[in-house]
């Protein structure tokens, strides 16, 4: 029982110390980044594919009662066009093999957590089985807006498979 107190007290000095460092109020003057912007940080440009800050242009409005997305004319030119799309890997099922899964330019914090909005998320549908890996992969396939999911997607890739890397 003495031993089971030190554990609790030393886990609860822990957590207070660790939420005093956790936790800032410094935001950078200009706001902080988008996930777009983020993901720029840290994937590089591969020629032929469609950018994450393209696919960040859209807005919220409301129309009767609703919230929909309002597309820029960049955005509503992919529509049912073939892409390539260069991002990090988010699971929707358990298993190395993935043929259900969402693309984002930011790396998941944990296998199945979101780390950005729906205009930085593309939910894929892959013809062929792609492994989960923690690297960033290419993806092309056919793109479609989602105007109007009850998930909240706005992106849609059918058709999809994985490919090589540009040396």
């Amino acid at each position: 029982m003495k031993n089971l107190v030190k554990l609790v007290c030393m886990a609860s000095l822990s957590l207070a110390w660790a939420s005093t460092y956790a936790f800032t109020d410094s935001i950078p003057p200009g706001g902080l980044p988008t996930a777009a912007q983020y993901g720029a940080s840290l994937l590089r440009k591969i020629d032929g594919t469609v950018s994450w800050e393209t696919l960040g242009e859209v807005e919220q409005v409301v129309e009767k009662g609703r919230v929909l997305p309002k597309f820029s004319p960049a955005i509503l030119a992919l529509d049912h066009k073939p892409v390539s799309i260069y991002g990090f890997i988010i699971p929707l099922n358990f298993g190395k093999d993935q043929r259900h899964f969402l693309v984002s330019p930011v790396p998941p914090h944990c296998p199945f957590c979101m780390p950005a909005g729906p205009e930085a998320t593309i939910e894929v549908l892959a013809s062929k089985r792609v492994a989960y890996q923690f690297e960033p992969v290419l993806i092309s396939g056919t793109f479609s807006l989602v105007k109007d999911d009850e998930n909240g997607l706005l992106y849609r890739m059918t058709d999809a498979a994985q490919q090589p890397l540009p040396k």
